[in-house]
């Protein structure tokens, strides 16, 4: 078999991967065959989405944003409280926020671990946008979920939650920080600002754009988090060479990136000791293509090479490898509290996707 028959067999699995765990609903089952990811999540979702738009399958797209609207629409009164209380500088109560992640038919998933995220509704306002700008429609109650989201967002900027990673709910994470000025300039895009949503923009804008902006996990933060990548790629608030870009990217290179292309998401993880992920992989790689040096092509192919050598014989692709894991002593407890790690991973899926895409090797 040749290896662009390998390559388009993939890119086809991971489309029937996506589409096969779509519920009727519209919603995304993370990681159907893992204990603890049978939920769907926003931030995974979200970007699930944005590769069904690239693939041509903006139907199945549409109807994970329906999906959103209708968790939006169910919890609009929590959302008017939980606005309330921000304005009193308090945390929403469990009752009222829009959690990170659900169940298929739009219940909110176990509070076993934190589930207050601002990021995931804040990515897919930014997924709605791009799902418009790829063909899709901006229904009218699409519309009014997402200006309800962007106040939301807007009202809830400065209140700590956990970051993408569900973890260090006591900050105000720069990648959410990103996700919402991604969010808020997408409901601009899609003709729904106002005052106060341009406001909380241009507030954000200063603390991530300004002349004293550095890109680490949180202000004061002397570590980088992979999840800063998407800032560059695929929220594009600024330039892969604008300073604080440049100097993250460099970081992730340096300290986060493995000896084979894969990447970490930060140096103190110990989830399943520290692997490799791919949709970070993928992630790096597409921020080196916005960088756009003479190497960056040529590194963003290496990664996309290594993302196929790392599905199993079905074709599906992990969530992480822990072939260069940074705590390897910690790979055992997961594993005996939570079996092996997630495979198949949808986000990873949706990840090869976008990377074939912007490489010019699109689903076919």
């Amino acid at each position: 078999m040749s290896r662009m028959t390998e390559e388009i067999d993939l890119a086809r699995h991971s489309l029937d991967v996506i589409l096969r765990w779509q519920t009727s609903g519209g919603a995304f089952i993370a990681g159907p065959t893992f204990s603890q990811y049978g939920f769907s999540w926003l931030r995974d979702s979200a970007f699930i989405a944005e590769a069904l738009d690239v693939a041509g399958r903006l139907d199945a797209a549409g109807r994970f944003h329906d999906w959103v609207v209708r968790v939006v629409f169910e919890g609009a009164e929590g959302m008017h409280r939980a606005m309330a209380a921000a304005e009193t500088g308090t945390i929403p109560d469990a009752a009222d926020y829009l959690h990170c992640r659900y169940t298929a038919d739009g219940a909110t998933g176990p509070d076993d671990w934190p589930t207050f995220q601002l990021d995931g509704p804040a990515i897919w306002l930014w997924s709605l946008s791009h799902h418009v700008r790829a063909g899709g429609a901006l229904t009218g109650r699409r519309a009014q979920a997402a200006r309800l989201v962007a106040r939301y967002l807007a009202r809830l900027r400065d209140t700590p939650a956990s970051d993408a990673w569900e973890e260090s709910p006591d900050r105000v994470h720069t990648s959410t920080l990103g996700a919402m000025l991604a969010g808020l300039r997408a409901a601009a895009a899609l003709g729904l600002d106002e005052p106060a949503l341009a406001a909380a923009r241009a507030a954000i804008e200063e603390t991530l754009l300004g002349p004293d902006a550095r890109w680490t996990k949180w202000a004061g933060s002397g570590a980088v988090d992979a999840s800063l990548l998407w800032l560059v790629a695929p929220y594009e608030l600024a330039p892969a060479e604008a300073p604080p870009a440049r100097a993250m990217i460099r970081r992730v290179e340096a300290e986060l990136e493995d000896p084979e292309g894969g990447v970490h998401r930060y140096l103190e993880d110990t989830y399943y000791g520290g692997g490799s992920w791919i949709l970070l992989a993928a992630s790096l790689a597409r921020a080196r293509l916005r960088r756009g040096g003479p190497a960056d092509r040529r590194l963003a192919e290496q990664a996309l090479a290594w993302i196929e050598r790392q599905a199993d014989g079905r074709g599906d692709l992990p969530e992480q490898v822990a072939t260069h894991a940074l705590h390897p002593g910690r790979i055992e407890e997961w594993r005996q509290a939570w079996g092996a790690s997630a495979r198949p991973l949808l986000w990873s899926h949706a990840a090869y996707l976008v990377l074939r895409h912007e490489l010019g090797r699109p689903v076919r």
